[in-house]
């Protein structure tokens, strides 16, 4: 056994190295590379972003330097790497929500084609959302939830951080596979709900589980389970929804990924599929994804624009039935 993870050691990093050489051969890369990330430093895609790029720099040999470029949901900081040159040399760092789900509820004030103007690298994990509700609700468990809202249709409500974002629509799914009516409050920021929630104002939430993860601890509010088909690594005492009979299959979690504009020279590709890679197995890195409940996950080329396209088609589903519009 011990032999044969050795041969598998050895065949990635023969692998590793012919990627990286082929494109180094070719003068890539040459100077610093500029990771967009569309949001505001200080957030939890930023830290994720800021985990990675010292290794990543490391196995390039160029320093990967994080670009902030907040506003509108993260479309601005998107658009602008559409319109990057495709050289490598400037790539985005994402999540669905300018992606998959801007273009679905917001499509006159979205400027680029997820699927024309973007070549999906790699993701580097997934996190999962929350379902979490203030400790008042007379519910200790997902099942029971949908039971109380189902006896008093219209009276409980949920907040997330505005319309038409990716809490909006997991938040909606819920409520679609439960078959329950409740009212959607949108806030202008996930931690504001989360006061609110913990301060009775509020009944339900999704959010972030990193973001949730410290007051469900301290029993500040309640946690019906996590939206990922199985638990997560990080809070394995909180049931996955999925569990619930009423909301079998139900999935969707948050993952984090480069793209890069696209006509990108497939060799650029390959090298960063291999440092990515080559960085999501180093033991420390992977802990300190763990400590901000990402489980690492490498979906690269092809399989990640297949996961693109069936997320699009599950949140176009979602976003229909509820009629979701934020413009």
């Amino acid at each position: 056994m011990f032999a044969t993870r050795a041969f598998f050691r050895s065949a990635a990093a023969l692998a590793l190295g012919a990627s990286l050489g082929a494109a180094q051969a070719q003068g890539y890369p040459a100077k610093p590379i500029s990771l967009i990330v569309p949001f505001s430093a200080g957030g939890g895609v930023d830290a994720t972003a800021r985990l990675l790029t010292a290794k990543l720099g490391e196995l390039l040999k160029q320093p990967v330097v994080i670009e902030n470029v907040a506003g509108a949901a993260g479309t601005i900081g998107t658009q602008k790497a559409a319109r990057s040159p495709a050289d490598g040399y400037t790539l985005l760092f994402a999540v669905a929500s300018p992606l998959n789900v801007a273009p679905l509820v917001a499509p006159s004030a979205v400027r680029y084609d997820t699927f024309k103007d973007f070549v999906p690298i790699a993701t580097v994990g997934t996190s999962p959302f929350v379902l979490i509700g203030k400790t008042a609700l007379p519910a200790r468990t997902a099942g029971e939830l949908i039971q109380l809202a189902k006896a008093q249709p219209g009276k409980l409500n949920f907040g997330t951080d505005g319309v038409g974002t990716s809490l909006h629509v997991t938040a909606e799914m819920f409520k679609q596979r439960a078959g329950i009516d409740i009212v959607h409050v949108p806030y202008k920021s996930g931690p504001q709900v989360l006061t609110d929630v913990a301060g009775g104002q509020v009944d339900l939430a999704v959010l972030p589980l990193t973001l949730a993860q410290p007051f469900i601890k301290d029993g500040k509010v309640k946690a019906f389970g996590v939206t990922s088909l199985a638990r997560s690594p990080s809070a394995p005492a909180i049931p996955a929804l999925a569990e619930t009979p009423e909301l079998k299959g139900l999935e969707m979690d948050s993952w984090l990924g480069v793209l890069a504009p696209a006509g990108t020279p497939p060799a650029v590709i390959a090298a960063w599929v291999s440092a990515l890679d080559a960085t999501l197995k180093d033991p420390e890195i992977a802990r300190k994804l763990g400590d901000v409940a990402v489980k690492p996950q490498l979906i690269a080329g092809p399989a990640f624009a297949d996961y693109l396209a069936k997320e699009r088609k599950t949140i176009a589903g979602v976003v229909q039935t509820a009629g979701i519009k934020a413009e």
